[in-house]
């Protein structure tokens, strides 16, 4: 299975119109892949907070009708990162995955807000629901997205719901890159499952951007990472490694706290 993650830069001089318009050319030059990754809200900037309400769609908006073509015309599914979605007088970070004919089959908002009472945590409400995607004849993808990353029963979750690749779309900031890296190492190693964390390049209102998407494997080895940029980086990946890991090393079989095991429930 062949996935690309597209590392897009986000630069404050170029209009979100546009910005849709390059990120589905750089969709399409991916045909060929089996799976394309874009970062949480590239049309706006995660960090953009300003923005907001004035950039929040609809779930079949402007970026949804941009991301649907394009993975139809390049015959990938396609996790699109994520938007302001507006839904009523409430905003949701919303994540949106297209099968290759373009169909929407399955949205993730974005359960852990960040901020601090401020910025993402007061301007947007909280998802509920723990989402996967299974694609056939191979990986079944858990969706989880940026400051996600730091709450690992999140992850156990989605391994219990049957998740064997993680994908994180992020906004990731410079300062913090090293627990980016680290993070997603982490979650890889202690669920025996691929990490694909597709971060953003740029700044997003004067927060620049760690960039450095990362892929690591069931066994924590990192398969590719990126640099600061704007770069696609593509990977194979092998469906198999995961069930192998956890044949041979099986630490999940061993787990006494948390959430119940769901084939004794």
């Amino acid at each position: 299975m062949r996935a690309s993650l597209i590392q897009i830069a986000v630069n404050p001089d170029e209009t979100v119109v546009s910005r849709r318009l390059r990120a589905a050319s750089l969709v399409r030059e991916q045909a060929g892949a089996d799976l394309v990754v874009l970062p949480e809200l590239w049309p706006v900037g995660a960090f953009a907070f300003d923005s907001f309400a004035e950039e929040a769609e609809p779930l079949e908006g402007p970026t949804h009708e941009v991301m649907a073509k394009a993975a139809r015309d390049a015959g990938v599914w396609l996790h699109a990162g994520s938007i302001v979605e507006r839904d009523g007088e409430a905003l949701f970070n919303t994540s949106l995955v297209y099968s290759p004919d373009g169909e929407l089959v399955r949205t993730y908002r974005k359960i852990h807000r960040f901020g601090f009472d401020k910025g993402e945590a007061v301007l947007m409400a909280r998802g509920t629901d723990l989402v996967t995607v299974p694609l056939p004849g191979s990986l079944t993808l858990g969706l989880a997205t940026c400051y996600d990353l730091r709450f690992p029963e999140l992850f156990r979750g989605l391994v219990d719901a049957g998740a064997t690749a993680l994908v994180v779309p992020a906004g990731w900031p410079e300062r913090r890159r090293s627990h980016w890296t680290l993070l997603a190492r982490a979650r890889a190693v202690e669920n025996q499952s691929y990490v694909l964390a597709c971060g953003s390049a740029g700044t997003h209102a004067g927060v620049q951007q760690a960039g450095h998407s990362i892929v690591v494997d069931p066994w924590g080895e990192v398969l590719a990472e990126a640099g600061s940029g704007e770069e696609v980086l593509t990977v194979d990946l092998d469906p198999a490694k995961v069930a192998a890991t956890r044949e041979q090393f099986p630490a999940l079989k061993d787990r006494v706290l948390g959430l119940p095991d769901p084939a004794r429930a």
